[in-house]
């Protein structure tokens, strides 16, 4: 059940007092430094061995291309299953798929449809642990809590990136997926021991055709549509971009994660922390509009500090999500909050793998900078399309949602 006072959640402080928001917040990190590590690993591994930024990227971002039959298929059970146990569940999972992609000889073929199953598995991921989240914290918390997991996110992939190029240095890919599949491991048994067995959110067996139901009523509210569209589309495309460091900068991919999480951590605490709550909301399309604009320089080929330089300042504008994930959270009803911030996580992760798939095949015909380009563009053309349906407060998108059809 939610925190039981208002103002538990009103710092950061405060949040760790929360009773198991601190076990859900170490094993969260544990599992986002395994996957930073393990994503670096398997995309240099690819790369030596076929020499494709396509292939690269795909290897990194391709489990996400499977969110989207996950979330078709599994999300109902988001709020239908027990979050402990599913959570833990999954870490396993993780840790068995991450071993099995460092078995020497693994043919690239196989690696992924490892990838694949991964990218199915973790569809229910997103929806568990976001709906925890809004049960441990009070609604009014979830923003501030949210922001604080961005910059664990941020915190863990600065480090985990950093950390995953020396060990390249050092080990073989192989090696640092065996020790993903450790930190996998530790993130299953933390969940394990130190979180509370709770019930399901919402009653009822978890199945095919009731997730699509609630996908559709979900969907159907134009609102959360623009909400939704606005959390996959513009970002996802940035995440394309992302992708190509390793093609743009092979001995300095590395450098370029680590400085694009610095900038997202930056955006989080400015969103989650500083900006005051009225002038929040009038943040979420210039702060798209920032994500995009520095990679439109990649034209340019700048060199590795200036790309550095680049993709910190745009990553900043990352901090938009937070502003859409608290708008979509105001438009959705609380027993549907596990699904719905689930079908965000779905639809988020799948537009990055399609837009790595995207921004691969761009930079096979042409070059790593000029996909970034492409991708810049298409990425301020969609904010450009989606701001109007952003600007328009949230109580007269509930209005208009609630109001009888004619």
């Amino acid at each position: 059940m939610p925190a039981n006072n208002a103002n538990s959640t009103n710092s950061y402080q405060s949040l760790f007092r929360t009773p198991e928001f601190t076990p859900l917040f170490l094993t969260s990190s544990a599992h986002v430094a395994a996957q930073t590590m393990a994503g670096l690993a398997l995309a240099t591994l690819v790369y030596r061995a076929t020499d494709s930024p396509l292939l690269s990227a795909v290897s990194m971002f391709g489990p996400s291309l499977a969110q989207v039959l996950g979330a078709t298929l599994f999300l109902s059970g988001a709020d239908r299953l027990p979050p402990r146990a599913t959570l833990t569940y999954l870490s396993l999972a993780f840790a068995a798929a991450t071993t099995l992609l460092a078995a020497p000889g693994l043919p690239i073929w196989a690696v992924f449809v490892v990838l694949l199953a991964q990218g199915l598995i973790a569809s229910l991921g997103g929806g568990v642990r976001w709906g925890l989240l809004n049960e441990i914290l009070t609604k009014d918390g979830y923003l501030l809590g949210r922001s604080v997991f961005n910059m664990m996110s941020g915190i863990t992939q600065i480090t985990g990136y950093a950390a995953g190029g020396a060990l390249l240095t050092l080990l073989s890919p192989r090696t640092c997926l065996l020790l993903s599949a450790l930190l996998y491991a530790l993130a299953a048994a933390g969940v394990r021991l130190h979180l509370t067995a709770r019930p399901p959110r919402a009653t009822g067996r978890p199945s095919i055709a009731t997730t699509w139901r609630t996908n559709a009523l979900l969907w159907s509210s134009r609102p959360r549509r623009t909400v939704y569209l606005a959390l996959w589309l513009p970002n996802g495309l940035i995440v394309g971009c992302e992708s190509l460091y390793v093609s743009y900068a092979p001995e300095s991919a590395g450098t370029l994660f680590a400085c694009a999480a610095l900038g997202m951590l930056i955006g989080d605490v400015t969103v989650g922390r500083l900006i005051p709550p009225a002038r929040r909301a009038r943040l979420g399309v210039p702060l798209l509009a920032l994500l995009a604009t520095p990679y439109a320089f990649f034209a340019l080929g700048p060199p590795v500090p200036l790309a550095a330089l680049a993709v910190a300042l745009a990553s900043v504008g990352f901090g938009a999500s937070l502003v859409q994930q608290e708008r979509l959270m105001a438009l959705t009803p609380d027993e549907l909050s596990g699904h719905a911030v689930g079908l965000h996580s779905a639809g988020m992760l799948t537009l990055q793998g399609v837009s790595a798939t995207l921004a691969g095949s761009v930079a096979q015909l042409t070059s790593p900078a000029t996909a970034m380009t492409v991708l810049a563009v298409a990425s301020l053309t969609v904010t450009a399309g989606l701001a109007r349906g952003l600007r328009v407060p949230v109580s007269v998108s509930k209005a208009v949602e609630q109001r009888p059809a004619s």
